[in-house]
């Protein structure tokens, strides 16, 4: 468990989600926080980063550091997804072994579950069924990090838990009008008709699809939650030697809020946040991804955990955050 002065480091702390666990960690008062921005430290860098292990020796780790984007970005750099993803996971985890951390959480996302998953999507899915090939390189990335930490665990007795997020929105996000997730993507697509006068606004995909979305504080306080779980409780989730137990137990949490929504439905909800009352258009040319993506979050709720943020708070308060950037 944390304690108030323990050496904490949260890796990528300047995204989405890692700004929101150094912003909780912050006000709930602990006070030996270890950040760096990418040109203090790259997490590519084997040699860096253990350098930076060796002189910080942190004692708790929230692994947030990714390459991260929508489905143009996906399709578009999927070398520098799969390379980069890859290079930042296995340099952290290494280097939080050899310099004795004693839990690190690593950040991953629900695309790691296969295309045609049962929904709910259950921790027990992971690797029964073939990906989603537009996020495929991100996504084997992200496994072969939950497999580091298994493994890690099994022939070292590491503390690595993986936390697999849904869908995640809230301050901070990128709004890069070709690079960034859906909610953040249809913000702008929104705002901008407003600002233009607009009469029409056209969104990707049949708008069948359906999406669960979770708000970075929210992921942030789960984070925090999980991590400072007693050990008793702790230690259940880091999955079993499979070997022995012949179970497939890999350690896996799923982080989100047990529903979803339309994209159809979702794109609606977005235009009456920003005040946009024009027509809706489906681009069915585009992709639409994976069908559903639901988290089956039964594990986390039995600890006692859940989200806490409506979706109408939520995009609320992400417009708002938004419009800020946008006046910056």
């Amino acid at each position: 468990m944390l304690a108030k002065d323990s050496v904490i480091y949260v890796a990528g702390h300047r995204g989405l989600v890692g700004s929101a666990i150094y912003r909780n960690l912050s006000d709930a008062g602990y006070t030996n926080l270890l950040t760096r921005t990418h040109a203090e430290l790259d997490l590519t860098d084997a040699t860096a980063t253990e350098r930076f292990f060796a002189e910080h020796k942190p004692e708790f780790v929230f692994l947030a550091a990714a390459k991260v984007g929508g489905i143009v970005a996906n399709n578009t750099y999927p070398g520098e997804f799969i390379r980069e993803n890859l290079m930042i996971q296995a340099n952290v985890i290494h280097s939080a072994w050899k310099n004795g951390v004693k839990r690190l959480l690593f950040l991953g996302s629900s695309c790691i579950y296969p295309k045609f998953a049962p929904q709910p999507m259950k921790e027990e899915h992971l690797l029964t069924g073939p990906l989603e090939p537009t996020n495929r390189p991100y996504a084997l990335a992200k496994i072969a990090g939950i497999e580091m930490c298994w493994s890690y665990n099994r022939q070292y007795g590491t503390k690595y838990l993986s936390v697999m997020p849904t869908n995640l929105y809230g301050p901070g996000d990128n709004y890069h009008p070709e690079n960034s997730h859906v909610i953040p993507a249809l913000i702008r697509k929104f705002d901008q008709a407003l600002q233009t006068g607009a009469d029409t606004v056209t969104v990707w995909g049949t708008g069948s699809p359906r999406r669960e979305f979770l708000y970075s504080e929210d992921m942030a306080d789960a984070c925090v939650f999980v991590m400072n779980l007693p050990d008793e409780k702790y230690d259940l989730l880091l999955g079993s030697d499979e070997s022995v137990s012949g179970k497939f137990e890999p350690p896996l949490l799923n982080v989100g809020v047990g529903e979803d929504v339309s994209i159809r439905d979702l794109a609606g909800l977005i235009g009456n946040t920003v005040g946009f009352d024009g027509k809706l258009e489906f681009d069915a040319t585009k992709p639409d991804g994976t069908p559903r993506k639901l988290m089956d979050v039964t594990k986390l709720h039995s600890l006692g955990w859940r989200a806490r943020t409506s979706m109408d708070q939520g995009l609320k308060r992400a417009y708002a955050d938004f419009r800020k950037t946008q006046l910056a």
